[in-house]
């Protein structure tokens, strides 16, 4: 029996592997890559494909060039702009209620997982298992502030700004050799929420959010 979501299911498998080969940097921001290569890169049929490239355009993660192929997004300054702008404008707002409505057992969670995290960098423990889970807990506050609005189109935007801010990461200010500020900032800003202010809270996440744009932007 035919099942008619699998089109649908197709195309969402096409999007996570493009998605995660794009992170993994098997491909690299303004290199060109075939309809042909991206099927066997994704191991997905042509036809999910081909309506995989329409989504991508509309996200900003690739460009079609005629006589070319499709082009991946290249990093630059107007990208860095544009995409710190929309974290700027999302962050500030989400973390104004969140600071409302975060319970407290959250948020020591959430600080217990970022002081132990400080506490081994500073004890000099600072190695590459210790930065990746830094990184990870890093992008999981941001994402759990957006997600604490419960709004399903404010959190597909974020994530595919996300993907964009990822490969702005890779390219400009990895967290190698930054743990220790990346944690003195999260803590700065998880203070600012347990205060309760909605201001207070704004401010903290616009000093750390502009801190990254200014580091990716080599300010």
């Amino acid at each position: 029996m035919d099942d008619g979501n699998e089109p649908v299911r197709l195309r969402e498998k096409a999007y996570a592997s493009f998605t995660e080969h794009l992170l993994a940097r098997d491909i690299n921001p303004g290199q060109f890559v075939s309809q042909r290569q991206l099927v066997a890169m994704t191991g997905m049929p042509l036809g999910a494909i081909r309506e995989l490239v329409p989504r991508l355009e509309a996200e900003g993660l690739v460009k079609t060039i005629p006589q070319r192929g499709i082009q991946i997004a290249h990093i630059d300054l107007n990208l860095i702009r544009e995409a710190f702008q929309f974290r700027l404008f999302m962050e500030k707002e989400a973390v104004a209620l969140f600071c409302v409505s975060a319970s407290d057992e959250l948020l020591a969670r959430l600080r217990k997982e970022h002081e132990d995290t400080l506490q081994e960098a500073l004890q000099g423990k600072e190695r590459p298992e210790l930065e990746l889970r830094a990184q990870t807990i890093d992008w999981n506050l941001h994402e759990t502030i957006i997600d604490s609005l419960e709004n399903g189109i404010i959190g597909r935007a974020y994530r595919i700004n996300a993907i964009k801010m990822r490969l702005i990461n890779q390219e400009r200010f990895r967290i190698t050799g930054r743990v220790v500020p990346v944690m003195r900032e999260h803590l700065a800003i998880l203070t600012a929420i347990e205060t309760r202010d909605p201001q207070t809270a704004m401010d903290a996440i616009a000093v750390h959010i502009n801190n990254a744009r200014n580091l990716a932007l080599k300010l």
